[in-house]
């Protein structure tokens, strides 16, 4: 239970039970990074982290908490920035942030065990707490200080924190309370969570619901957390199959996974997936030579993985046509990152799956299929602009069933030839060795080697 001043009381959470959870995020944390790199202050100085050589289109990474104080809002793009706000430009450096990111992780395990530690990105994570309170003798919140006080001191890096009395409250406590607090920190259990947050709005900022699963709300009168509440069981049920199950647990606050789930859980099936977004609408035949290119990084992906799989799945993302402009219903929800048009549009998209007559991690095998599945649901008269594609059942390949006629031996040769390919490209780079394909004008893959999570490394 929480005190009225906001602090945990230990004696009570002892007695009952519950356990007690911290989520820490790291503020504007890429451009938090930069701005500690130039000298500059994050609350002061007006800085974003954006690749502008892709465009004033490009999405910026990250922005100062000054410049959101200005009414800017994060993941904006470069030309809705106001022409009067002037800002420094960081390139990003993602492999630097993923470097900075693990100096902080190691910073929190000074003070906590790996098991009680769950790192959801690169800039937050969740920390199982209540083992801790009694040992440094201090209540949730001055834990938390306490941890954001060592980040700020040896990285100069702000943060903020949420407190629960279990993991969905300590990440909605972040979510939507920590941003009002003095010090950073927001605190809710379930009595405070139906005080804040059950009338919340819009209700996409609550963690875990998405456009996607607002909108299905809204058909049923559902705009808040309140609402589900209020809605017969059967009803959701009926609406969301299994998943009805998590929205009515938290609609109520209640979350019954631990940090030792986290940590013991082990999924049922296994898939490898990759995406890219065009740098421009590619015909048809540009189209395959990214769909060739990928399907190779994947084929590379199974091998390190020694996997093979049979089941493969494929997303067309279509270019909006120049004559057609996007719709413009009614756009409902309003929440940190700008206005969300709740409305799908239709026809920009294509989307196939296939289960393979083989197990196989082949890329020869596994082109052919794509290549099929791209043939039979892409529209070749439309330009396209985000290409998806995945490999799902995957197994260890010493487990694959051979017979007369599906090649093992065939297979097993091209996969020691992709071996020393994969060789090569650890020892000399990932560009070391290329196909001819990744060297036509349309080709992304050497580009995309050069960088991390699809921006500059």
């Amino acid at each position: 239970m929480f005190a009225t001043g906001g602090s945990v009381n230990q004696k009570s959470t002892r007695q009952d039970g519950k356990r007690i959870y911290l989520c820490i995020d790291l503020k504007t944390f890429y451009a938090s990074v930069e701005c500690v790199d130039r000298g500059l202050d994050t609350l002061v100085d007006n800085l974003v982290v954006a690749d502008i050589t892709r465009g004033r289109g490009t999405i910026c990474l990250a922005i100062t908490a000054a410049m959101k104080r200005l009414g800017i809002r994060n993941r904006c793009r470069i030309f809705e920035i106001p022409a009067n706000v002037r800002y420094t430009v960081a390139q990003p450096r993602m492999r630097h942030y993923m470097e900075v990111s693990a100096q902080i992780y190691g910073t929190y395990l000074e003070y906590v065990s790996p098991e009680d530690i769950h790192v959801y990105s690169v800039d937050e994570c969740f920390i199982d707490a209540t083992p801790y309170l009694s040992l440094y003798s201090c209540d949730a919140r001055a834990f938390a200080l306490e941890l954001m006080g060592a980040v700020k001191k040896r990285f100069g890096i702000l943060a903020t924190a949420g407190i629960g009395t279990n993991l969905f409250l300590a990440k909605v406590a972040l979510d939507i309370t920590a941003k009002h607090a003095g010090d950073g920190i927001g605190i809710l259990d379930e009595e405070l969570f139906r005080q804040h947050v059950w009338n919340h709005r819009p209700i996409t900022d609550i963690w875990g619901i998405g456009p996607g699963i607002a909108r299905r709300l809204e058909r049923l009168g559902v705009l808040d957390l309140k609402g589900i509440t209020q809605l017969p069981e059967e009803v959701i049920y009926k609406e969301f199959g299994v998943n009805a199950e998590y929205l009515i647990d938290h609609a109520w606050g209640q979350e019954s996974c631990t940090m030792a789930d986290i940590h013991t859980y082990r999924p049922s099936t296994s898939s490898l997936s990759k995406g890219q977004v065009l740098c421009r609408p590619y015909s048809f035949e540009e189209g395959r030579t990214i769909l060739r290119e990928m399907v190779e990084s994947l084929s590379f992906d199974l091998l390190e993985k020694r996997a093979i799989c049979d089941r493969i799945s494929l997303y067309i993302g279509y270019a909006m046509p120049k004559n057609q402009t996007k719709a413009r219903s009614p756009t409902i929800f309003v929440g940190e990152h700008g206005a969300r048009n709740m409305a799908r549009e239709p026809n920009l998209c294509a989307t196939g799956s296939r289960k393979l007559p083989e197990q196989t991690g082949s890329f020869s095998l596994l082109f052919s299929h794509f290549d099929t599945l791209y043939r039979a649901i892409t529209d070749e008269e439309r330009t396209i602009k985000r290409l998806n594609i995945g490999v799902g059942n995957l197994i260890p390949e010493e487990l694959r069933t051979c017979t007369l006629f599906n090649g093992c031996e065939r297979e097993t040769e091209e996969r020691n030839l992709q071996g020393a390919i994969l060789d090569v490209k650890h020892r000399y780079g990932k560009n070391a060795l290329m196909r001819g394909v990744s060297y036509r004008k349309e080709a992304t893959g050497r580009e995309r080697n050069k960088q991390v999570g699809g921006h500059h490394a």
